[in-house]
C-alpha cells in the first residue's frame, strides 16, 4: 500500500531539490516568463515573471521589464499576491495591468507609472479581470471579466473560481440548476478620463474580445456561459455607440485569437478543431468588415496560433509545422507569405507558439526554450537571432538527458507519424516510458525539462522518455487533426503502439520494461492502452476520462465528448460505450496509479475512482492519488513535488531500469 505521507523519502527530497534549483525560492529570481509586450521604449519588453517565495506555497507573478540590447532585467511591481498582464498605453506613459493585491484571486485593474513605478487602482468590476487592452487612441480600456463562479479552462486547472457571497449555515443545501450569471464572462469598458465603467457584452457570454478600431469590439461569444458552450461560440462585432451586435462568422470548428488591423477594417482569427479553450492552432482566416467577406489566408503547412498586425496590409504570425515552430510575415494585398524564422530544436514557452511584433520591419521577440534550456527572452532583429544569456548556476538538464532526437515511423495504415525521444546517458536498450500528450489536439515540442522533476529523475535513472504526436495532434494541418474526430481510441491507438514497436525493433526500447503515462487525453489513452495491450509493466494515468457517459454528465465540457466521439450516450452500442476504458478494465493486467484533483471540473475525480475500482475487482494492482487542492493536473507546490516522487517510485517498483547511471541525488548526497 502506498503511503500517504512520503515527505521523508529519498525521492521526495530529490524532487524538492530539483525544484529548488529550478526556482531558487526566497530570492527575486524570475523562474518563468510569459506574456511579452512592448514597453515604453521599443528596445525593452514587458513580461509577467514568476517568482517563488517558498516551495510550500503557490508562486506569485510580477510585472517585469527586459532590455533587448544588453539583456538586463528589472522587476517593476511588488504585489502582494500576483501582478500580471501588463499593457502599455499608446502614448507610452501608463502601464495597465491586473492584480489580486487587494484580495486573493480577485484580479482588478491597476495602473503603473513606468518612470516612478507608482501604482494606482483602477475602477473595480463585479467579477475578476482576465485581461485588459487599450483602445487605439488610448482613451479607453477594454476589460475581459469573469464572474466569481466561472470555470477556468483545462490548461488553467479546470476548477471553478470562488463565488464571493455569504455561505449561510453549514446545514444549508447547495442548489444546482442552469448556469448562473456568476459563471458568465463579459466585456467592460473603462473611460480613462472619468473612470466610468460600462458593460458592453450585448447579452452574450464573451470568451475573447479585442478592439476593432476605437468604436467597435470584435468578440467570440455564446449565449450560454458554461465552459462547454465555447465549442460552438461565434464571432461578432459590437458597436459601442449603439450596443448593436453584428454576427461576422459562425464557424464549423472552434475559433480564437481575434486580432484587428490598426484601422479596424480587417479582422484576422484562427479556426481549428480544438480540444480545449485557449489552445487554438489551425487555419488563418481574414474578414473584411467593410466588404462583409471572410476567406482563408494561405500560410503554407503551418497551424497558426498567434497573430500580430504590423500595418493594415501586413501581419506577423506564429505557429507549428510538424516538429517545427515557425514565424512568418503575410502581405494580405498580395497574398504573399515570407518565412522569417523556424526551428525544431527551439520553440516558444507557451502551450502554442506566441510571438511579439517589435515594429513594422519584421523584428519580433518571443520566450524561447529547448528541452535542455530554461525559458529566456529571444529576439530576431534584422534577421539575426539574439537570446538572453543563461542564468548562472542554472539547473543542468543535460546531466540527466543525453539528448532529444526526432523519431519518425509509419502507422499500420501507412500514415507517417513523428515524435521525440529523450535519451538518458548510457547505452540502449532502455526502459522506456511512453508519455501521451493531452488534447487530443495538442502536440509535443521542446519544453524545458526543469519544469518536470519526474522527467529529470526518470532520465537520471536510465529511463528513456518517448513523446509521440499521433493523428489528431497539432502541427500537421486540419485534415490530420480531423483524423481523431469520431475515432478517439481507434487508429490513434495504433499510432502509439506502432511507435513503441519501432523503438523496440531499432534496439532503443527494452520490450520487457515499458511504461505509459499521460494527462487528460493522455490519461484516457493511458487507461485505454492498458486494456488493449499487455506490454506495459506500469501505468500512471493523470486526470483521465474513463467512462464517457459519466464524463459527459459530470464534467463541465460535455460538448467535448459529442465532438470527438461523434455520438450520443443514448446510443447504447455507440462510441460512448465501445471507447470507454472502464468497460474493458477486465482486460487490463497493468499495475496502474491514477492521479486526480478534487477541484477538477474537466475530468472529475470520479473518473479515476471508477477505473481504480474496476481494476481492483479484477485483481489488478491499482492505487488512486487524490490531491484536495488541485484541479486538472498537478501544478501547485508542494503537491507537484509529491506527484513527481510518487511517479518515479511507481515506475521504479514495477519496471526498474537495468542499471542506474549514478546514485540519484538526495538531500544527503550532494547538489544538483
Amino acid at each position: 500500500m502506498m503511503k500517504r505521507d512520503i515527505r521523508t523519502s529519498d525521492a521526495f527530497g530529490e524532487a524538492r531539490l530539483i525544484y529548488e534549483q529550478a526556482s531558487r525560492p526566497g530570492t527575486d529570481f524570475v523562474s518563468d516568463i510569459t506574456d511579452l509586450q512592448r514597453s515604453a521604449d521599443g528596445a525593452w519588453v514587458l513580461f509577467t515573471g514568476t517568482i517563488v517565495a517558498d516551495l510550500d506555497q503557490r508562486a506569485v507573478t510580477r510585472i517585469c521589464e527586459h532590455d533587448l540590447d544588453d539583456g538586463s532585467m528589472r522587476i517593476l511591481t511588488d504585489g502582494p499576491n500576483s501582478d500580471r498582464h501588463a499593457r502599455i498605453s499608446p502614448d507610452r506613459t501608463t502601464i495597465a495591468f491586473v492584480s489580486d493585491r487587494d484580495r486573493a484571486s480577485d484580479f482588478q485593474l491597476y495602473y503603473l507609472d513606468p518612470q516612478s513605478l507608482r501604482v494606482t487602482a483602477g475602477p473595480k468590476v463585479d467579477g475578476w479581470v482576465e485581461y485588459c487592452e487599450w483602445s487605439p487612441d488610448g482613451r479607453r480600456i477594454l476589460l475581459g471579466v469573469a464572474g466569481h463562479g466561472a470555470d477556468l479552462s483545462s490548461g488553467q486547472g479546470a476548477y471553478t473560481t470562488v463565488e464571493i457571497s455569504d455561505d449561510g449555515p453549514a446545514w444549508m443545501p447547495q442548489v444546482i440548476g442552469r448556469p448562473t450569471d456568476a459563471m458568465r464572462r463579459s466585456a467592460w469598458i473603462v473611460d480613462c478620463a472619468t473612470g466610468a465603467l460600462s458593460c458592453v457584452s450585448g447579452g452574450e457570454n464573451i470568451w475573447e474580445a479585442t478592439w476593432c478600431g476605437n468604436h467597435h469590439l470584435a468578440v467570440i461569444g455564446s449565449q450560454e456561459p458554461g465552459e462547454g458552450a465555447w465549442y460552438a461560440a461565434g464571432l461578432s462585432t459590437i458597436d459601442l455607440a449603439t450596443g448593436a451586435v453584428t454576427p461576422v462568422y459562425q464557424p464549423v470548428s472552434q475559433i480564437g485569437v481575434p486580432r484587428s488591423s490598426p484601422s479596424g477594417r480587417y479582422l484576422a482569427f484562427v479556426e481549428a478543431i480544438c480540444s480545449d479553450r485557449g489552445y487554438v492552432a489551425g487555419d488563418l482566416r481574414l474578414c473584411d468588415l467593410h466588404e462583409g467577406t471572410c476567406h482563408l489566408l494561405p500560410v503554407g503547412a503551418v497551424d497558426t496560433s498567434c497573430i500580430a498586425w504590423q500595418s493594415d496590409e501586413a501581419l506577423l504570425i506564429a505557429g507549428h509545422r510538424g516538429l517545427e515552430t515557425v514565424v512568418s510575415s503575410i502581405n494580405i494585398r498580395e497574398n504573399r507569405v515570407g518565412e522569417l524564422w523556424q526551428s525544431a530544436e527551439m520553440t516558444t514557452a507557451q502551450i502554442t507558439a506566441t510571438v511579439l511584433a517589435l515594429n513594422d520591419r519584421h523584428d519580433f521577440a518571443f520566450v524561447c526554450q529547448t528541452f535542455l534550456d530554461r525559458p529566456r527572452i529571444a529576439a530576431v532583429r534584422g534577421g539575426v537571432l539574439q537570446v538572453a544569456p543563461a542564468a548562472r548556476g542554472d539547473l543542468a538538464a543535460s546531466d540527466a538527458c543525453a539528448g532529444a532526437v526526432p523519431v519518425h515511423w509509419q502507422a499500420p495504415d501507412g500514415l507517417p507519424i513523428e515524435g521525440w525521444l529523450l535519451k538518458p546517458h548510457g547505452a540502449p536498450p532502455y526502459a522506456t516510458i511512453l508519455e501521451v500528450h493531452g488534447g487530443p489536439v495538442l502536440h509535443w515540442r521542446p519544453w524545458w525539462l526543469g519544469r518536470s522533476a519526474a522527467a529529470l529523475m526518470l532520465l537520471r535513472r536510465g529511463y528513456a522518455l518517448f513523446l509521440p504526436n499521433p493523428r489528431g495532434s497539432s502541427g500537421r494541418g486540419q485534415a490530420f487533426a480531423a483524423r481523431v474526430v469520431g475515432d478517439v481510441g481507434g487508429a490513434d491507438t495504433d499510432d502509439l503502439l506502432s511507435g513503441i514497436d519501432h523503438l523496440v525493433d531499432t534496439g532503443i526500447a527494452d520490450r520487457s520494461r515499458l511504461g505509459v503515462t499521460g494527462l487528460s487525453y493522455g490519461g484516457f489513452m493511458t487507461c485505454w492502452l492498458t486494456t488493449r495491450d499487455s506490454r506495459f509493466g506500469a501505468a500512471i494515468s493523470v486526470g483521465p476520462a474513463t467512462n464517457h457517459v459519466s464524463h459527459h454528465l459530470l464534467g463541465n465540457i460535455p460538448q467535448f465528448d459529442a465532438l470527438f466521439l461523434q455520438d450520443h450516450y443514448t446510443n447504447l452500442s455507440g462510441s460512448y460505450y465501445t471507447r470507454s476504458p472502464l468497460l474493458y478494465a477486465h482486460h487490463s493486467t497493468t499495475p496502474t496509479m491514477l492521479v486526480c484533483g478534487d477541484l477538477d471540473r474537466c475530468t472529475p475525480p470520479e473518473e479515476a475512482l471508477q477505473f481504480h475500482n474496476a481494476l481492483l475487482e479484477n485483481g489488478v494492482t491499482s492505487v488512486v492519488v487524490r490531491y484536495p487542492q488541485e484541479g486538472h493536473g498537478v501544478h501547485g507546490m508542494p503537491a507537484a513535488i509529491d506527484f513527481a516522487a510518487r511517479s518515479v517510485m511507481w515506475f521504479e517498483s514495477h519496471i526498474p531500469p537495468a542499471t542506474i547511471r549514478e546514485t540519484p541525488i538526495t538531500p544527503s548526497n550532494g547538489r544538483l
